[in-house]
């Protein structure tokens, strides 16, 4: 399973697209900064929405899609699934 994912700095805060095939760790490896690059350098590292693919294929056209979407877009597809901007990451299992 593949996952496309959308990381905040905090809420409506930068954000950060990106994709995984392993999202507890992925999401580890940015709260911990252990690649340098974006997310490190402006903290973002909080789970706030994410979306489950069948294949590596439809995760890669999803994330490229919502890349391309609006601030605004990306927003309200945030708060349709988390509200509060919670740290989804706690939810997981890790």
């Amino acid at each position: 399973m593949f996952t496309v994912y959308i990381l905040a700095s905090g809420p409506y805060g930068t954000l950060y697209c990106g994709h995984t095939d392993d999202l507890s760790r992925r999401t580890w490896e940015h709260k911990e900064k252990v690649r340098k690059g974006f997310t490190a350098k402006y903290g973002v590292d909080r789970l706030v929405w994410y979306e489950l693919c069948e294949t590596r294929e439809g995760v890669l056209i999803r994330e490229r899609q919502i890349k391309k979407w609006n601030r605004a877009w990306k927003i309200e597809l945030i708060e349709a699934l988390n509200p509060g901007w919670v740290d989804l990451y706690e939810t997981l299992n890790c």
